[in-house]
């Protein structure tokens, strides 16, 4: 994904520059250094309000404090932005030092087999990177000489987790008579009540990549992890006109026919879907834990919770986006450093506790209890295998396809099977490029 990965609202961290007072080097790709001041230049795409913003803020305060002489130039990027023009960045002299860029094959592995990534092996061994990732979450974190994800070297650091989950306003619910689903039947009987009561349930945006999760986690409900490693790892034949991928597409496309999904929705980017339901005009939202900090520091007038997708043992998610390092860095050194902070424990710990996943905190030092929902929740899908990675990650340019699918089965200007076919050409092109 996105974040799909994913995360998609636009930063607006209001991080201040150090007033640099030189005594390093200008260091060279190679990190080495010279006399004369440095700069690291840094890009992400947290919201300020994010659990990810808050801790990355906090990182540079203490990259700041550790580097004096240092200046850290920080760059307000959107994912949009990054996703699209990283390529031609990362290949001319303005490519950072360090950024955070999105996971999977066609994103992070596109860069590492085009040489634009910094090989990162020997810095996650010697400063125990290694250690602190799961094997489920180095899946993302590595990838071969064709940039497939799960082994080969290390192109990335992921330091937090993500999944898909439903949002919801219990407030909204209540009113309505609607318990908690367990069940998808009861999940569907709750979207009917609402429709039927004049309310769109879902906020989506079908601009960007909220729309293609819930058609995907459709798809999932009708798979396994042996479909899963097919679709994502290229482990074997995807027939997108098999049940999965053909349930997902009909019963999005049903969802939208019994306005379970707004037709408006298709023109609607993810930050104006969260702000939505931010501002109670939708009882539910499908989307990542990328949003639960904001969520907790922005929702005021009504009470909210969230809960696993219904009936199904899998959802998207992984590890969250990656911290990489361009091959044309010019102060890797001072990347590899400023990565090391965002995995201590102070910066971990503020991460969980600020609505985020955070993979190396210490469990006791999470103490708020929407932290440890979400946490617990996670735990839950993780343990039973339930990671299912993101829709847009097997080829290159897939999520602008599945955007465009997803936008048509909205509109209705196409029918799921049309909308098959022109996700099935560049996934079987993709396949054709790398030899499988």
């Amino acid at each position: 994904m996105l974040k799909i990965g994913r995360t998609a609202a636009a930063a607006v961290l209001a991080a201040s520059a150090l007033v640099l007072a030189a005594c390093g080097g200008s260091g060279d790709p190679g990190g080495g250094s010279s006399s004369g001041p440095r700069t690291l230049t840094l890009w992400h795409y947290e919201g300020a309000d994010s659990a990810m913003g808050k801790a990355w803020a906090q990182a540079i305060k203490e990259f700041e404090t550790s580097h004096p002489g240092v200046t850290v130039k920080f760059e307000e990027k959107g994912f949009e932005q990054i996703q699209k023009t990283a390529g031609m960045v990362l290949n001319s002299d303005e490519a950072p030092d360090v950024m955070e860029y999105n996971k999977g094959n066609a994103t992070a592995g596109l860069l590492s087999k085009q040489g634009l990534l910094t090989d990162l092996s020997d810095e996650a061994a010697k400063r125990g990177w290694d250690k602190l990732l799961s094997p489920s979450l180095q899946t993302t974190a590595r990838y071969d000489d064709r940039g497939i994800m799960g082994s080969g070297k290390w192109f990335g650091i992921p330091n937090y987790a993500e999944y898909v989950m439903v949002y919801y306003n219990k407030d909204a619910f209540k009113k309505q008579g609607i318990e908690v689903p367990t069940t998808f039947d009861e999940f569907t009987a709750a979207l009917d009540t609402f429709a039927k009561a004049g309310i769109t349930p879902i906020a989506t945006g079908g601009a960007e990549y909220p729309a293609q999760q819930i058609m995907y986690l459709l798809a999932l409900s009708k798979a396994d992890r042996a479909w899963v490693d097919g679709f994502q790892q290229y482990k074997g034949k995807v027939d997108f006109h098999g049940p999965e991928f053909t349930y997902g597409a009909q019963t999005f496309a049903d969802w939208v026919k019994k306005g379970y999904i707004s037709k408006d929705s298709a023109g609607i980017k993810a930050e104006d879907m969260g702000v939505s339901f931010i501002g109670g005009k939708f009882p539910i939202m499908i989307s990542g834990s990328w949003w639960y900090g904001r969520f907790q520091e922005q929702i005021k007038d009504f009470d909210w919770g969230s809960f696993l997708w219904p009936g199904g043992a899998m959802a998207p998610g992984s590890s969250g986006n990656l911290w990489v390092v361009p091959e044309k860095a010019k102060n890797k050194d001072l990347a590899y450093d400023f990565i090391d902070i965002t995995m201590n424990k102070d910066i971990q710990n503020l991460l969980g506790n600020s609505g985020g996943l955070p993979v190396a905190a210490d469990p006791g030092a999470i103490t708020d209890p929407k932290s440890k929902e979400l946490v617990e929740n996670f735990n839950k899908l993780s343990s039973q295998d339930g990671l299912a990675f993101y829709p847009d990650w097997p080829a290159p340019g897939y999520y602008d396809v599945l955007v465009a699918g997803v936008q048509e089965l909205i509109n209705g200007s196409k029918t799921p099977e049309q909308v098959l076919d022109e996700i099935a050409g560049p996934y079987d092109d993709n396949l054709a490029d790398i030899g499988n």
